[in-house]
């Protein structure tokens, strides 16, 4: 429409998004070594639920528990990229020594970023 500088498709972005954000993430595992009985939690971009509990069955195999993937939506709604980080804040208390998570965080132009840690010692 002429009056609208930004459009956005949100049915064919989540199509797209949660493949890509998906084999992303399987893809940084493998390359980590890491399986998915290896990550106590995922703390993901928080904009739909959706999107994060079919992201997060896509990489645990299985459908996640609100422990395993954490959501603060219901609290704060669409937080965009730091999302995670709030989720990840929120959390991570209950995490002991060893325990390994994924931190990641999708937006604009497909954009997605994703960073394994572990709770030290």
């Amino acid at each position: 429409m002429p009056d609208k500088l930004i459009t956005q498709q949100g049915r064919k972005v989540f199509r797209e998004v949660v493949p890509m954000v998906s084999d992303m993430i399987l893809q940084h595992m493998a390359a980590l070594e890491l399986k998915p009985a290896d990550l106590k939690r995922l703390w993901l971009h928080q904009a739909n639920s959706n999107m994060n509990r079919l992201i997060a069955a896509r990489v645990l195999g299985h459908e996640a528990s609100q422990e395993e993937a954490p959501t603060v939506l219901d609290i704060y709604g669409n937080t965009a990229g730091a999302g995670s980080i709030i989720a990840f804040h929120l959390h991570s208390d209950d995490l002991k020594a060893g325990d390994k998570g994924l931190i990641c965080s999708f937006g604009a132009g497909y954009s997605a970023g994703s960073i394994f840690v572990q709770k030290a010692a």
